[in-house]
């Protein structure tokens, strides 16, 4: 796993995830999801929560383009080890808060501040994806003009959300992005 642009570029970073339940997005997949989001936002102007975050990867990648509000979510403890070791390596420990919990728990909590950008990778067995954008919106989790990127595989389809404005597909994995519309609230 690297760190493709921005203070860390080029970091190398190797998680123990042999007998993991996560399954980190490609370097390939990751870098064409990046290559967008610049063309989407300034990556310093955004609240940004990882949902089912497993080796931090994404955080790394916003904590390495400057943001400075950064949430990780996931319930699996080494995973969670992982990411608070390698958030020490970076000196980065002021720029993100870590919750080890479960992600549909995480989402049941009030919510003080939307996010500006949420992305959610969950693990592709996972029964409930379907549900994952409305529990997303129904929380308040995102920012009227927020973006909600979900990561799926080709079994799964949202091009009849209304919400969503935009596929990319890299191999077997599929970015579906979700817009909170301006000014409305769902």
């Amino acid at each position: 796993m690297r760190i493709i642009s921005g203070k860390y570029k080029g970091r190398r970073f190797s998680p123990p995830a042999d007998k993991w339940p996560t399954r980190p997005t490609t370097d390939y997949a990751k870098e064409g999801l990046f290559n967008v989001l610049n063309n989407w936002f300034y990556f310093e102007d955004q609240r940004f929560l990882d949902l089912f975050g497993g080796t931090g990867s994404h955080d790394y990648e916003f904590l390495s383009r400057g943001c400075t509000d950064v949430t990780y979510v996931d319930k699996h403890g080494p995973a969670v080890k992982f990411v608070e070791r390698t958030i020490a390596a970076l000196g980065e420990e002021e720029h993100i808060k870590i919750f080890r919990m479960d992600v549909f728990q995480f989402i049941k909590r009030p919510v003080r501040q939307p996010y500006t950008y949420i992305f959610a990778g969950p693990p592709y067995p996972l029964p409930n994806i379907p549900e994952i954008p409305d529990l997303v919106f129904a929380a308040g989790l995102l920012a009227p003009g927020g973006l909600f990127v979900l990561e799926t595989n080709p079994h799964h389809d949202f091009a009849d959300d209304p919400r969503c404005v935009e596929k990319r597909n890299y191999g077997k994995t599929i970015f579906w992005f979700f817009e909170h519309p301006k000014g409305e609230e769902e």
